[in-house]
């Protein structure tokens, strides 16, 4: 697979992207494949139009909830994950209609390169909101990660996270003697600071 990247071309008239020209040639259907696309705040929804109207494969994964406001409930819909969709494409037909469109910052991936997501993954989503079970948005969360307490007593407590057979832990440290303190904490209570 080649590298691909977006590259600016500045000109008086125009701005354009474009690929580098050296790119493996791939069949059209089989090599197309999921990608994440982060987009402006508040445009994931007009995104997905644009590129569904461009003929592109998009999914965007809503979470519908109840708001209450003084008068009245109304059920709202927002991304599951806010200034991301994704996108089936081929990178080499695709990738411009893509990365020119209203909204669209950029496609996810390393040094420039986009980075395609497993299809196991994008299945995994659909399906849990295909089933009709309660869900909400997680924190990404790993051992080790640094984080902040933004609700409860500890509120504004920053420390490290620890899982331990499914709990979590937040370690309180005083790096100079090297000792820390653990309490076992909800995850809805902190948010991550990495």
């Amino acid at each position: 697979m080649g590298v691909f990247y977006k590259e600016k071309i500045d000109d008086k008239n125009f701005n354009t992207f474009r690929l580098p020209s050296t790119i493996t040639i791939f069949d059209k259907e089989e090599d197309k494949q999921w990608y994440a696309i982060y987009a402006r705040s508040r445009h994931e929804k007009i995104v997905y139009e644009l590129l569904n109207d461009k003929g592109i494969e998009t999914f965007l994964p809503l979470r519908v909830f109840l708001s209450q406001w003084k008068d009245r409930k109304k059920k709202i819909e927002s991304p599951l994950f806010p200034g991301y969709l994704f996108t089936r494409i081929n990178i080499l037909d695709d990738f411009t209609k893509v990365i020119t469109s209203k909204g669209v910052v950029k496609i996810l991936g390393t040094n420039g390169t986009p980075i395609s997501i497993p299809i196991n993954e994008i299945d995994s989503v659909k399906t849990l909101l295909k089933s009709g079970l309660k869900y909400d948005p997680y924190p990404y969360l790993r051992s080790g990660m640094k984080v902040q307490v933004i609700r409860g007593p500890l509120q504004g407590i920053i420390g490290k996270i620890n899982e331990r057979i499914g709990k979590y832990k937040l370690l309180i440290s005083i790096e100079l003697i090297k000792r820390s303190i653990s309490v076992e904490i909800d995850v809805k209570d902190i948010e991550p600071l990495e």
